[in-house]
């Protein structure tokens, strides 16, 4: 959420932001309303002030003996007014915050100009994409052959956009979600998290997510609860409404939780395989951050995130997105993207994000700098160590053989029991 003092300040600067964006906003309604606000609280303050005077008043008079009858009658219809005012000041005040509410993020004076993904430069492209001698299958066919994947059941059992993993396959997916949190626990200095799976509204509104997105969340029906579509909300609320002390920051989290998307709005897009799934497993990184140093951070979150692609000896790239392409509550995100040999393309496999104090304000997550007056925003960023779903596919893909079988990457067999490949 942006500070209603800048908005009310850099009404301009916002205007510009937006339009970077490619979005809009109705910035007319919020003059607006922020001056009949401005109004309405210089009347109220006004007839407060009456009510005071007059009270001491009333008290004087009648402890004069004299008849204040016609004075109790005036501030009672004073008290009847400034509670009418009062109701339009909330009211008012709604239609501001649901602006606000509203309003992404500024982008970063370092995110690249551009309309769409595909305007999105090329940071660094890390390793070779395999060159097979035979037509490599695409991840849901080898796991469909390999008996490790079923969607056809997944889909019988609860409906489009769910995986089933069977033996080997499953055991590949709990395997990398031990190796993702082994690494970032042991080598990157993370602290584990095991969060709720549940979180309330008022969680997915301090990180974003609401009011603007409802309609991609899982609500629960008779509850104002949902399912969580990133481990980033559970794990970003664990500091709400605190103050923390200089010297606790920075604090790094990392997370495994499955994630639930309704993916509203996309269907027709990725309906086969495991890459846009309404239920995934994902390991997340989440660092809170003191202003200064965020940057800094996202570079060292990112290259937290690559190393386990490094690990593994998938080829990917970085991409930095372009102001048409960022998320809403975003300043500035890298997303890192896989290289899928069926089809010939880099996906999508991590987004390293910074917040700034976008959420931090929502939240109301501070901090106190040591021998200074007065608190802070910190500054939040979150990514994705990886998406494990998605790791799955890109590791079926790359390391599959001409005989139908898929190589296990050495640093993941001790997590397999000792298994070198999974065959037909």
């Amino acid at each position: 959420m942006i500070e209603i003092k800048f908005v009310r300040q850099n009404l301009p600067e916002i205007e510009k932001a937006l339009s970077r964006r490619g979005q809009t906003a109705d910035l007319e309604t919020f003059k607006q309303c922020d001056a009949e606000r401005k109004a309405l609280l210089l009347e109220i303050e006004n007839l407060r002030h009456r009510r005071n005077v007059v009270s001491e008043q009333i008290a004087a008079m009648k402890k004069d003996g004299q008849d204040a009858d016609d004075l109790v009658t005036q501030m009672r219809d004073v008290a009847n007014k400034i509670k009418a005012l009062d109701h339009d000041l909330s009211e008012n005040e709604d239609k501001i915050n649901q602006i606000l509410f509203g309003l992404p993020n500024m982008p970063h004076k370092s995110v690249p100009e551009g309309k769409d993904s595909s305007e999105n430069p090329v940071v660094r492209q890390i390793g070779t994409p395999p060159d097979f001698d035979f037509e490599p299958l695409a991840h849901w066919t080898l796991g469909e052959k390999l008996k490790i994947l079923d969607f056809e059941t997944a889909a019988k059992i609860t409906g489009a956009r769910f995986p089933l993993y069977l033996g080997n396959g499953a055991r590949l997916e709990r395997a990398l979600i031990n190796f993702m949190l082994d690494i970032h626990t042991t080598k990157h200095g993370y602290t584990e998290i095991l969060p709720p799976f549940i979180v309330n509204r008022n969680s997915l509104t301090n990180t974003g997510q609401l009011p603007k997105f409802e309609e991609d969340l899982f609500k629960l029906n008779g509850w104002d609860y949902f399912l969580v579509p990133t481990a980033e909300v559970p794990v970003t609320n664990i500091h709400k409404d605190e103050i923390l002390n200089e010297e606790m920051l920075p604090i790094f989290y990392t997370a495994y939780t499955p994630c639930f998307r309704s993916e509203a709005g996309s269907y027709g897009k990725d309906t086969k395989g495991l890459i846009r799934q309404h239920q995934f497993n994902k390991v997340e990184l989440v660092k809170f951050t003191k202003p200064e140093t965020s940057y800094d951070e996202l570079e060292t979150l990112l290259n937290h995130a690559e190393t386990i692609l490094k690990i593994l000896g998938l080829p990917y790239q970085v991409v930095n997105l372009c102001t048409g392409d960022l998320g809403f509550s975003a300043a500035k995100t890298y997303d890192i993207e896989v290289w899928m040999p069926a089809q010939d393309v880099y996906r999508e496999i991590s987004s390293c994000s910074n917040f700034e104090s976008f959420q931090a304000r929502r939240a109301n997550i501070r901090f106190k700098r040591k021998g200074k007056k007065g608190t802070e925003l910190v500054h939040t960023l979150n990514g994705s160590g990886l998406a494990v779903g998605r790791t799955v596919a890109a590791l079926l893909e790359n390391f599959q053989q001409a005989d139908g079988s898929v190589l296990i990457p050495e640093a993941l067999r001790s997590y397999m029991g000792g298994l070198e490949k999974i065959s037909p």
